[in-house]
């Protein structure tokens, strides 16, 4: 198996959840929503809805908010990238396993902007060697295709095998597995009674790190 190592973004690299709660109080207390506010928008999020735009149309609604929906999520997309943080022991993760001749690329959907500032504002974008965003590549995982991106730029071929990390059980572990990759599962609780059927399964990607170098 070749030594090729594909991570997702949120939630996996960078602590997503933490970040909105960081922009739910920041933006509660902006505009002045009220007590309850706060814990409306962590409720909204946690029920799960992919695209940004349904989220703000919500938001927009209970609130009564007149600015457009997307005007609410270019505000966030802005000032997201400034709210995530990559933990040390993560940056220096990937950097050893690129001094062990890994080759390491991010894959992840998302708006590109909103992306892309965050593999900027962290450092990411410095620590591996390349990158594959649904929002530039006009393709989400689980698509195999993205996967392939990912592959393709660090000047490998999925035919090669290798690994993809992530904290998704089904464009993560789901479509790492479709693309013939080895799977490490982040369960961060989110998934009650999920049963994986990722190669392995942990709760922190610096364990999953470990995995992949051990291999």
């Amino acid at each position: 198996m070749q030594r090729l190592a594909l991570f997702d973004l949120d939630n996996t690299l960078i602590d997503l959840d933490a970040a909105f709660q960081v922009w739910a109080r920041e933006f509660a207390e902006d505009r002045r929503l009220g007590q309850g506010a706060v814990g409306w928008l962590t409720a909204l999020d946690r029920d799960g809805f992919p695209h940004r735009e349904v989220f703000f149309a919500k938001v927009r609604e209970r609130f009564g908010l007149a600015d457009p929906v997307e005007t609410l999520w270019a505000g966030y997309r802005a000032r997201m990238p400034y709210l995530v943080r990559c933990r040390p022991q993560v940056m220096e993760g990937l950097a050893g396993l690129r001094d062990q001749a890994w080759k390491v690329a991010i894959v992840t959907n998302g708006m590109a902007d909103n992306q892309l500032g965050k593999l900027r504002q962290t450092g990411l974008a410095d620590v591996v060697d390349a990158c594959a965003l649904s929002g530039l590549e006009g393709v989400r995982k689980p698509d195999r295709a993205l996967f392939e991106v990912g592959a393709r730029r660090c000047g490998m071929d999925l035919a090669g095998g290798g690994w993809m990390v992530g904290d998704h059980p089904v464009a993560d572990v789901g479509g790492g597995r479709g693309a013939g990759l080895r799977t490490v599962w982040i369960d961060r609780g989110t998934w009650p009674g999920h049963q994986s059927d990722a190669d392995h399964v942990v709760s922190d990607v610096v364990q999953a790190i470990g995995i992949v170098q051990e291999s």
